[in-house]
């Protein structure tokens, strides 16, 4: 870790004057030498580097949603050229072209931040050994050296020795404890932030390996955060916890505003805003009003949440507009009682065993039907030419088809002529 953090030594002068600045506000209400001064100077130097990659952070949350709504036609195209892998490679960059999709465009923000996190790791290192280190002089260094979190020296490790610990002015079990606890909240706050991301908005419809890859990510990322804890200094942690907090909340807003259409997050958002407009007769917020300008722009191609809110718009009595204002329309409110009407006149659909019945129950009826015609037939007077007609001697009874013969016809044969005998 501390060949990996000097190659960004060219980093540590900048952040190293950060913190400093920082630590001068806080100083002067804390003091100089608490944990408070250094820790919220760590905290603040997290919440601006944010602030500067919230643009990188726009470009990963579309990334990633392009990214999902792409992964039926990357399947496909892996399918059809399955044998061709270089016409594979040249249809999966033409298809992020068309799209203007960048596969690392959801790992900038992690790259970004590199950097900054190293060059931090060198500055409480450099503080840890007793060595200056950018604009931090002798005087701030013994200062950070006497800052302690929670008993906690900002430069303790937790395999630090115990005489290692000793020589910051603090016990083994303090630091243990409070770095253990704080390798757990960072641990959790990664778990938290993906799961929120995997259950809450991602499209439901689209089952592809991808959404399999999140899941396990899901649970390999905090794994790996937990591991590499143990060599992070307190300060570390401190950073690495705070800006895993930022994109929890960062992603929670986003999620909230602008959910991934098809997601559970959308059917809550569109909830919302169907209660707003039942309170207030009006899409309040540009926001808003542009979802609702997608969601009609979108015509028969949207999916049933969308539908859903159209259909709930319409029973209000409202109609939503191509630029994303609703009116009150006597028409559509109408249209959506007549489409209900009809719903409630279509019979309701039978069970297997509903169906069975009534089938029996027919058939039963048929035969009673039959029954009775029956009767009736037999107590009517047979007719006399039928009877009186006489019945050549010898020959069987026609009207039997069952014991005529296969191929022969039914009644009376013609006697063979002679010259066939």
């Amino acid at each position: 870790m501390d060949t990996i953090a000097s190659l960004f030594s060219f980093i540590t002068w900048p952040v190293s004057w950060v913190i400093v600045q920082f630590h001068k506000l806080y100083g002067a209400i804390f003091g100089d030498d608490t944990g408070w001064a250094w820790g919220l100077s760590i905290v603040s130097l997290v919440v601006l580097i944010r602030i500067c990659l919230i643009p990188l952070f726009v470009k990963q949350i579309k990334s990633t949603r392009n990214m999902q709504v792409l992964q039926p036609k990357m399947k496909a195209i892996q399918e059809r050229y399955k044998s061709d892998k270089q016409r594979q490679s040249e249809e999966m960059m033409k298809l992020y072209k068309e799209t203007g999709t960048n596969p690392l465009s959801s790992c900038l923000p992690i790259l970004a931040q590199s950097p900054f996190f190293f060059a931090l790791y060198h500055v409480l290192s450099a503080i840890a050994s007793g060595k200056t280190i950018g604009v931090i002089d002798q005087p701030l260094l013994d200062s950070a050296r006497k800052a302690h979190i929670f008993g906690a020296p900002l430069a303790a490790k937790f395999m630090d020795s115990e005489a290692t610990v000793h020589a910051l002015g603090a016990s083994l079990l303090d630091v243990r404890v409070v770095t253990a606890v704080m390798i757990v909240m960072m641990s959790a706050s990664q778990f938290f932030t993906q799961r929120q991301l995997m259950t809450k908005n991602v499209d439901l419809t689209v089952k592809t390996p991808y959404m399999q890859q999140q899941k396990m990510l899901m649970y390999i990322f905090p794994l790996i955060f937990a591991v590499m804890g143990i060599n992070f200094p307190v300060g570390v942690l401190v950073y690495w916890l705070t800006t895993n907090v930022w994109t929890m909340g960062q992603q929670m807003y986003v999620i909230n505003q602008n959910p991934t259409p098809g997601s559970k997050a959308q059917d809550h958002y569109l909830g919302r805003l169907l209660k707003s407009v039942t309170a207030h007769g009006e899409v309040r917020g540009r926001t808003k009003r542009n979802t609702v300008k997608r969601i009609v722009s979108k015509g028969p191609d949207r999916n049933d949440i969308e539908r859903k809110f159209i259909t709930g718009l319409a029973k209000l009595g409202f109609a939503a507009q191509e630029d994303g204002t609703v009116i009150k329309s006597d028409t559509a409110l109408a249209e959506s009682e007549g489409g209900a009407a009809q719903r409630r006149q279509q019979p309701k659909r039978q069970t297997k065993a509903q169906r069975q019945t009534g089938a029996a129950q027919q058939t039963g009826a048929k035969d009673t039907d039959s029954t009775e015609s029956g009767s009736k037939t037999s107590l009517q007077k047979p007719d006399a030419s039928q009877d009186d007609k006489p019945k050549p001697a010898g020959k069987p009874a026609s009207g039997s088809s069952r014991q005529a013969k296969s191929g022969q016809r039914k009644g009376p044969q013609r006697p063979k002529h002679p010259s066939k005998k």
